[in-house]
């Protein structure tokens, strides 16, 4: 991997990086043990797609055959798992503060012959959005009880009074909802978050590396060595130096579209151009970013900061938790400079959803945007290469 003495050009910065790259010991965390981690990680914790077995409480003051069968039909529920019995909501409260359950039931006394009387009992339940996942599960289970409970009732009654089947559905549910979920049936958690995270992660480590290895350059005494490597051509520099780093981390990127939409079988019915297309544009929009950063300051310490900050906050502008054109207009504005935001539509639209890349040509333009970026400044990291030295 040495670069022969007095070899110049692109050749001669592209084997040099190289060697640098398979020698450094935080080049390789980086760019093969951490990102493998992060994809067997992420794909493994929502392995189930959702979570499964929550643990709820109740709070019976009422001890009826009644709510002992609400019971039972909430515990029968898949994400949810009836733990603990508690004789008040206070300690039902304090031990979903302690974490011991995410939310709980109460049937005050008087519910059942309130609701054979058809007196309308209120019954409450409450969960934690700490989580919100769990959160909205428990609340979807829990409202269904509450739901079920009246409707048990209701057909009871009607039955005695001597109405068939079809009647006593046509009163309790007049208008049946037929629900389909648009290519999640399965309601997979797993399938959106992940398509997003581990991308996100990718991109991260891309963000950190690149004012890295440039920056390291100034820090180590290297950077006039690696200007007379280059024959003092800026574009050779950037190329030579950023290349080898596009490749690994685009067979990175490209393995881990194996993995998921492959192995684990992850829908992605846009196909496989639009999958290579977006890896690629991922990894020359970050590295664009990254060496941008590095040319506005010709500091290793500034331009990390600023991309490790750009690329925390890309996380909370994606889209995937809350949508952002729900947001303020402002920060919808903003999330527009942050090259996952456009990774993740351009997802969305042509890979998961299978539009053609016109319906994206916003996010794409974007994408090469971003990839672009090192032109404006290229002339600015080659000066400081050349004049700049590193201070602590």
């Amino acid at each position: 991997m040495q670069t022969p003495a007095g070899r110049t050009g692109f050749i001669a910065v592209f084997l040099r990086e190289l060697h640098i790259i398979f020698t450094t010991p935080v080049y390789l965390i980086c760019m093969f043990l951490l990102p493998m981690f992060v994809m067997v990680f992420f794909t493994t914790l929502m392995d189930q797609g959702q979570p499964n077995k929550m643990p709820v409480g109740i709070v019976d003051l009422d001890n009826t055959v009644t709510t002992r069968q609400l019971t039972r039909k909430l515990d029968a529920f898949q994400n949810t798992d009836v733990v603990a019995y508690y004789n008040s909501v206070d300690e039902a409260r304090l031990a979903m503060q302690r974490n011991e359950i995410y939310g709980f039931m109460y049937f005050p006394k008087g519910t059942t012959d309130k609701l054979l009387a058809s007196r309308q009992p209120k019954i409450s339940f409450y969960y934690s959005y700490t989580s919100l996942t769990a959160g909205a599960l428990l609340y979807k289970d829990l409202k269904t009880i509450a739901t079920l409970g009246s409707a048990g009732v209701g057909s009871a009654t009607m039955q005695a009074r001597g109405y068939t089947q079809k009647q006593i559905m046509a009163f309790l549910q007049p208008i049946a909802v037929d629900l389909h979920a648009v290519k999640n049936p399965w309601t997979n958690y797993n399938f959106y978050l992940t398509t997003m995270l581990v991308p996100g992660c990718l991109m991260l480590f891309i963000f950190l590396l690149t004012p890295y290895s440039l920056g390291t350059e100034l820090k180590f005494n290297r950077a006039r060595k690696l200007l007379l490597v280059a024959g003092g051509d800026k574009w050779t520099l950037l190329l030579g130096k950023l290349l080898p780093q596009t490749l690994i981390f685009l067979s990175v990127f490209y393995l881990y579209s194996l993995y998921v939409y492959g192995i684990l079988g992850f829908p992605h019915s846009g196909g496989t151009f639009h999958i290579l297309l977006l890896g690629l544009l991922a990894v020359t929009a970050s590295q664009g970013f990254g060496a941008f950063m590095f040319g506005l300051m010709p500091s290793l310490r500034m331009s990390m900061s600023t991309c490790s900050l750009w690329a925390v906050l890309s996380f909370s502008l994606v889209g995937t938790a809350f949508p952002v054109f729900a947001m303020d207009p402002a920060i919808e504005g903003i999330a527009q400079m942050f090259p996952l935001r456009h990774y993740f539509r351009i997802y969305q639209t042509s890979v998961f959803n299978d539009f053609p890349l016109s319906y994206a040509w916003v996010n794409l333009v974007a994408m090469i945007a971003f990839s672009l970026l090192p032109m404006l400044v290229a002339g600015n990291i080659r000066k400081a290469m050349r004049e700049y030295k590193y201070m602590e």
